[in-house]
């Protein structure tokens, strides 16, 4: 898995590279404050592996939990009160208690609910904000814009990167993090826990599906503390939680999103709590990757995962999980468990890798993981070079020297595939990267 690109060393170098983006597009935007989340953010991606998530923060604005003092609140910050009375664990609703200088995605998405209350609707919070996408798309021409997801609103670019931008509003919610932070645990440090309650929450722009309400309620999550866990994983926690991502996605095939990474993120997260940290080492690899399997196999089975963060929340409540499917995914699994260590030769990567000669599989390894260094190397160079100068084509020694030897990959990608018979190296070079 190293070799694939899924190591101690690139994993950090990702992280490190994704930060320093998210810094040069923040000098640029005024409105908002973007932070790339999910799988990129946890450097445990390649490139074109999955799409890249950005968290889209409105500034001027914060929602806070029913008793925090307004007056520890600039006056100059729009406030929210979050109102969790009758919806699910995790929701919540909004109520204006004091407004500023509010911005029009937040104007056009107020609703009167009587007695002079607004509150603000999720549905038209998020319809004003796949109108302001445009203006706040990082540069990005020539994006094609989808139908959302959720609170996401996907898009792709050049046909080939694929982005979900989702807009929230952070928030002040010291009880939910209290209740977080006390558990008794093995797993995180308690300088992480510190950190991870410093870092806050936000809400998303989408309700309970279940929920009649749910146009006008918002999810609670902790996307920056998520990241900061999953950065403090170990190795071999984080190469379990990716094997695992690989049998979802080519084993298990969910089409309606009954079963996403996001319930494996949690059964990681709560495997990394309840078990030493010494435990987890190299050797033991193929043990913790049946647990999570048996995790995955139980929350399947009762249709129940507590949410990490919030454990009254079910992940798996009203997922679309059918008893004909339940049934199927549990033999699945159940053989999977079986097969012992063999279950990785499932993963066509991994039959790739153990089948492939020596030399070609070092010279993909090593050609791949460059290319990849070279692009995030280019991105935050003209990022760089955007807030320097204001324009997007700045002469820039390193970004036309990074180019070049990006044009030099290429063509050596494309030579080697055509001496091994590949008809369309293009195709292949865009599977390679």
């Amino acid at each position: 898995m190293t070799r694939l690109g899924y190591g101690e060393e690139i994993r950090r170098w990702r992280v490190a590279k994704y930060c320093e983006f998210d810094r040069h597009a923040n000098a640029r935007l005024s409105s908002i404050t973007l932070k790339t989340a999910g799988s990129k953010a946890e450097g445990l991606t390649c490139l074109l592996e999955s799409d890249r998530d950005f968290l889209l923060t409105l500034n001027g604005v914060i929602c806070v939990e029913t008793g925090i003092n307004l007056n520890t609140i600039p006056d100059d910050i729009s406030v929210f009160w979050m109102d969790d009375t009758g919806v699910y664990p995790g929701h919540c609703i909004l109520l204006l208690k004091r407004p500023a200088r509010l911005l029009n995605a937040i104007i056009n998405a107020l609703c009167e609910i009587g007695y002079g209350e607004l509150l603000l609707s999720s549905v038209l919070f998020i319809d004003e904000c796949s109108r302001l996408i445009n203006k706040h798309r990082l540069g990005a021409l020539g994006a094609v814009l989808h139908e959302r997801a959720g609170p996401a609103l996907p898009e792709t670019l050049r046909g080939l990167f694929k982005f979900d931008m989702v807009y929230s509003i952070r928030c002040q919610c010291p009880s939910i993090l209290h209740r977080w932070a006390v558990r008794p645990r093995h797993w995180p440090q308690s300088v992480i826990v510190q950190k991870v309650v410093s870092l806050g929450a936000y809400v998303t722009p989408t309700g309970f599906k279940e929920s009649e309400n749910k146009h006008i309620e918002w999810r609670i999550c902790f996307n920056s503390g998520e990241t900061e866990l999953l950065n403090n994983l170990n190795d071999t926690q984080a190469k379990v939680y990716i094997l695992l991502k690989w049998i979802l996605k080519e084993i298990i095939k969910p089409t309606n999103k009954e079963i996403t990474s996001y319930v494996l993120k949690n059964i990681i997260l709560w495997q990394a709590e309840n078990t030493p940290q010494t435990e987890f080492h190299s050797r033991s690899l193929l043990h913790w990757l049946h647990d999570g399997l048996r995790g995955l196999r139980a929350a399947i089975e009762k249709k129940q995962l507590n949410y990490y963060m919030i454990p009254e929340r079910n992940l798996m409540e009203a997922c679309g999980l059918d008893d004909a499917l339940k049934r199927q995914w549990i033999i699945d699994i159940t053989e999977m468990i079986e097969m012992g260590p063999n279950v990785i030769l499932r993963l066509e990567k991994i039959r790739k890798a153990i089948v492939a000669s020596p030399e070609p599989m070092l010279w993909f390894s090593k050609t791949r993981i460059e290319l990849e260094m070279l692009y995030l190397e280019e991105m935050n160079r003209v990022a760089k070079c955007e807030n320097e100068n204001g324009e997007q084509d700045v002469p820039d020694f390193m970004v036309y020297a990074i180019r070049k030897r990006e044009e030099e990959i290429e063509l050596e990608v494309a030579a080697r595939m055509l001496m091994e018979g590949c008809s369309n190296p293009k195709l292949v070079f865009r599977m390679f990267v």
